[in-house]
Parts: C-alpha cells; sequence; structure tokens
C-alpha cells in the first residue's frame, strides 16, 4: 500500500422527480476521466435519492476507504453557479424521497448538533477556485435545502467530525455541460486536499514543539 497515496470518495445523486438525468452524478463521472493527479486515489459513487440507504451507504464509505476527504455533490434546480455548502442541519427533513418516504423524526441522528459545520474553510476553496480562471462561477451557502443532500451532508459531517464537503451543481446547460462541471469539481476538490493538507501541516508542527 503507497502510504503517499491520498484516498477521495466523491458521490453524486442518481434521478428523482422531474430530473432524469442528475448532472451531480454525470459531473462526477467527468470528474472520474480527468481523475485527480497520481498520488490521489479516487472512488466514485452514484447515491439514490433515499434516506435510508444514505444512511448505510454513508458509513459504509467511511468505514471501506478510511478516506482523507468525502465530497458529496448534489444537483440544485435553484443554483445557477458551482455552490460549496458549509454546514449541515440536523432537523426539518419533510420531503418524500423516492421510496416516498421521510424520517419520522424528521432529522438525521437523533440527539446530534442542529448543524455541523465542515472543516474546510469553504471561503477560502471558493476565492482561490474563482481566481484560478476556470470559467465556472463558485459561491458559497450556509443552507443544503434540507432534503437528501443536506441529510447526506449532515450524516457525513457526523461521521466525520467534519472531514467532508458538499457541492451543489446546477442542471445540465444551465448554464453549464457535464464537462465544465467535471473540470470545476476537479479544481474544487483539489484545492479542498491542499487546504485541509496545509491545516494539518499547522496542527502536527504545533504537536512538534
Amino acid at each position: 500500500m503507497d502510504n503517499h497515496k491520498r484516498t477521495v470518495v466523491v458521490t453524486g445523486f442518481g434521478p428523482f422527480g422531474e430530473h432524469s438525468i442528475n448532472a451531480s452524478w454525470v459531473a462526477v463521472q467527468e470528474l472520474k476521466k480527468l481523475g485527480l493527479g497520481n498520488e490521489v486515489e479516487l472512488h466514485v459513487y452514484e447515491v439514490p435519492v433515499e434516506y435510508q440507504t444514505v444512511q448505510t451507504l454513508v458509513p459504509s464509505l467511511w468505514k471501506q476507504y478510511h478516506p482523507q476527504l468525502v465530497v458529496h455533490v448534489g444537483l440544485s434546480g435553484m443554483a445557477t453557479t458551482v455552490t460549496l455548502e458549509k454546514c449541515g442541519h440536523n432537523h426539518g427533513y419533510k420531503g418524500l424521497d423516492n421510496c416516498s418516504f421521510c424520517p419520522g423524526s424528521q432529522c438525521c441522528v437523533e440527539g446530534g448538533p442542529d448543524c455541523i459545520d465542515s472543516v474546510i474553510d469553504m471561503d477560502s476553496v471558493c476565492k482561490r477556485v474563482a481566481a484560478s480562471g476556470l470559467g465556472v462561477a463558485v459561491s458559497v451557502s450556509k443552507d443544503a435545502g434540507r432534503y437528501l443532500c443536506d441529510f447526506t451532508y449532515y450524516t457525513s459531517l457526523y461521521l466525520s467530525h467534519g472531514r467532508s464537503a458538499f457541492i451543489h451543481v446546477p442542471p445540465l446547460g444551465k448554464p453549464y455541460t457535464g464537462e465544465d462541471l467535471g473540470r470545476a469539481l476537479q479544481a474544487i476538490v483539489r484545492e479542498m486536499l491542499d487546504i485541509q493538507e496545509q491545516s494539518e501541516a499547522k496542527i502536527n508542527c504545533q504537536h512538534a514543539h
């Protein structure tokens, strides 16, 4: 096993509602083609839009891969930019999933905190990607929408003590192609890894003194 390789898991969602093709999964497949460089082992998964599947799948990904980072990608019909979500919310899940199910408690983790922030500085990631001349607009948000996206993000943040990220993408062609979104994901995930590495180096440095 190559200890220098970092493992990254990226998920996208399957079809739901009127979205028979989910831009998030298209974008993740494009990212898989592009890769994240030789030093990163990238695994991608398509997640069904089902609360109960998320509750078993997300923990299994963390357990199986012990990743450096897990990035969940979702579709927002209202988005016009690629949006970095800062936090996940525990309560307010009333929307029915593809199985016409929603949690009876309307929450992700009973007894969990109301909101969990990602340890990744999304503002910094956003600034860096915007400055790179990618040609795709990137923004930051604090509300992932209280549906499967937010639910998945909170579940992942809870399990990983904040070492997860969530990115919303707009529908295909509004205004970006799948290739554009794939390039944007590649640039964003690279910056996230970079920022994560810098903050870990700082912590290790403090421990060494």
